[in-house]
């Protein structure tokens, strides 16, 4: 059992918790969120002793093992599988005491120190060392590489590797899943499902958090307020609190409206089946959680286009890499309504492929043909590096191409959450998720028909997430993006192409279906992944005349669902007039039980009915899709 009894924990002059109280049981898994600077990494450093707090106490049994995840990794001759087995320091000190007892020819004390060794199960520690790091992506080559020779990204991994090779009854993470691919991610979601102690987890990652956690402590209005259940119930515990201010609660039901005409428009342009029905499935839960984060100081939108031409971008026999070929023969087709999410290992060459159609990196073969007016956004994690940091965001924004009067420019950085002052400061003194916002709101400005992202959502919290998920989602252009963050992937995208052994393709499936496939990998590229086998080429009248058989064939199921579709919407504007009347408070009087009754009767059989009708416009895009 933890404690905190009436903790005070300031940083410098700002109080970051004020008079908090709460217990955490032996075995809890407690996901820990608010905003960028709240104060949730100071809140781990305060129960790793590294800092004290104000007033108050922190109370934790007598001999607590804890790991926390160390955020820098200084450059050493270590090799990466020594550094991440010196994180268990038992070992090394029986291990030293062996070599020493050895040298000696003390046989009394090398049999303790062999019993001992048996004990903390010190003979699988190199295996289990090994199993950590190709979990997280390294491979067999890389055990053996010094720490110096790692990049940032390879030494977050490293101390994330450490953290979970550290014997711990208490487990700290502070943002894991930065710098991870989704595959890791995934490995990683499944080692801490096994995990048996105290897990404390930053995560701006939703999916990540409802799959490991049972508990959510959120920083509110410098308090910390439990929630029981993942991150999904949280949002529907706090929607249900917010829903009580009547502001707020105009609001949701405003978004509400937004999420529900755009689930529409979505329904109308779906092409694939098996994508449709996740995406449909994610947006009518978008619906439940949008009210939770109505208070989020985070409303930006990308602006309308004056310039989408229906095809983008043509990608023909396409080869990638650095010198030598890494992924050849992409062929891809990047239309105005194009939405890609890439798939693959680590190192499998999804970044490169992003550089390569961004024009960062030259092609070494192949074509690609871009439409005269086609305008790429790119966001890539270099680019929070590449900001000037002696500029302020205002300067930043008004130096860009795109010009506009310095009000608009201000009401746009207030979207980001930059306001007052902050837009006038240098972005020198930025944190790291600040700077990531600062660099998204530039791509966000370019009015781009087409956006290459690459793992967009890493230093972002949740509201800044939640904000980025609907902005992709109202977005009219092209999107091509890689992510770890599954909840942003079934939101904003209708297809996946995945690289695999060198070979690009459309993958079969949805997300769960490539986690499925993913949880039988011993190790990367054991099982073919379920892609489509390249189509081949037609002559231009060849593909005129199979279009239109296909197009007379599909005439009555074109027909069916058009019919569906106005039956939805039918459903939908029945649904919202009649939630309308139920939100009069009136209405719950004793007076009106029998009208309350009736009304909800209603509601439920108008429920009823549209998910039949969702489920029969499904069926039909499977045979539309056929």
């Amino acid at each position: 059992m933890i404690s905190l009894n009436n903790v005070v924990l300031m940083r410098g002059t700002q109080v970051l918790i004020e008079d908090a109280s709460l217990m955490l049981r032996g075995g809890q898994r407690t996901g820990i969120i608010g905003r960028n600077g709240a104060g949730k990494t100071s809140l781990f450093k305060a129960l790793a002793h590294e800092i004290p707090v104000e007033q108050g106490s922190i109370d934790m049994p007598n001999g607590m093992r804890s790991s926390t995840m160390s955020q820098e990794t200084p450059g050493s001759s270590r090799t990466a599988l020594e550094f991440v087995i010196d994180a268990h320091t038992e070992y090394r000190r029986i291990e030293q005491a062996l070599a020493a007892a050895e040298e000696r020819h003390d046989h009394n004390a090398l049999a303790k120190l062999h019993s001992e060794l048996e004990n903390i199960d010190g003979y699988s520690t190199t295996n289990r060392a090994e199993q950590l790091l190709s979990g997280l992506g390294f491979n067999k080559e890389m055990y053996d590489q010094p720490i110096s020779s790692f990049s940032g990204g390879w030494r977050v991994r490293l101390n994330l590797a450490a953290a979970l090779m550290c014997p711990s009854d208490l487990l700290m993470l502070d943002e894991p899943t930065n710098h991870l691919d989704l595959e890791a991610t995934v490995w990683l979601e499944q080692w801490l499902q096994r995990y048996e102690g105290t897990l404390l987890l930053i995560s701006h990652d939703r999916t990540f958090l409802d799959s490991v956690i049972d508990q959510v402590i959120s920083f509110e209005n410098r308090k910390l307020i439990a929630y029981a259940g993942n991150y999904s119930a949280y949002e529907k515990l706090r929607a249900e609190r917010m829903a009580l201010q009547q502001a707020l609660y105009e609001k949701q039901q405003r978004r509400r409206s937004e999420i529900e005409a755009f689930v529409r428009r979505f329904r109308a342009k779906a092409s694939k089946a098996t994508q449709a029905q996740s995406r449909l499935k994610e947006l009518n839960r978008m619906q439940d959680i949008a009210p939770a984060h109505i208070d989020s100081p985070f409303t930006f939108h990308f602006p309308a286009l004056d310039q989408l031409p229906d095809f983008l971008m043509q990608v023909d026999e396409l080869v990638i890499g650095f010198g030598e070929p890494l992924v050849s023969n992409i062929n891809l087709g990047i239309r105005s309504d194009t939405r890609i999410g890439l798939l693959g290992f680590n190192g499998s060459g999804k970044s490169t492929l992003l550089k390569v159609l961004a024009g960062q990196l030259p092609k070494l073969g192949g074509e690609i043909t871009c439409a005269r007016k086609l305008r790429i956004g790119y966001f890539a994690q270099h680019q929070v590096d590449e900001l000037n940091l002696d500029a302020t965001p205002f300067e930043l924004i008004q130096k860009m191409e795109r010009k506009a009067h310095a009000q608009e420019i201000r009401n746009y950085l207030g979207g980001f959450d930059f306001n007052g002052e902050r837009i006038d400061q240098q972005i020198k003194i930025f944190s790291g998720g600040e700077k990531a916002r600062l660099a998204l709101a530039k791509v966000v400005w370019e009015q781009p028909n087409l956006l290459l992202m690459d793992e967009p959502t890493n230093h972002l919290d949740l509201d800044m997430v939640h904000a980025l998920t609907v902005a992709l989602q109202e977005y009219e252009g092209a999107l091509v993006i890689v992510s770890h963050d599954r909840h942003l992937l079934g939101n904003t995208v209708d297809e996946f192409y995945s690289i695999h052994k060198g070979v690009f393709a459309e993958f079969r499936g949805d997300l769960k279906d490539y986690e499925k496939w993913l949880s039988k990998q011993e190790a990367p590229g054991v099982t073919a992944l379920p892609v489509k086998a390249p189509v081949e080429k037609l002559d231009k009248k060849q593909q005129r005349q199979e279009a239109a058989a296909k197009r007379e064939q599909q005439a009555p199921l074109r027909k069916q669902e058009q019919a569906l579709e106005k039956d939805i919407d039918k459903i939908q504007k029945q649904l919202t007039q009649l939630e309308e009347k139920l939100a009069d408070a009136a209405l719950y009087e004793e007076s009106n039980k029998s009208k309350l009754t009736t009304l909800l009767q209603q509601q439920g059989e108008l429920k009823s009915r549209l998910t039949k009708s969702e489920d029969e416009w499904l069926e039909l895009q499977e045979l539309l899709a056929d």
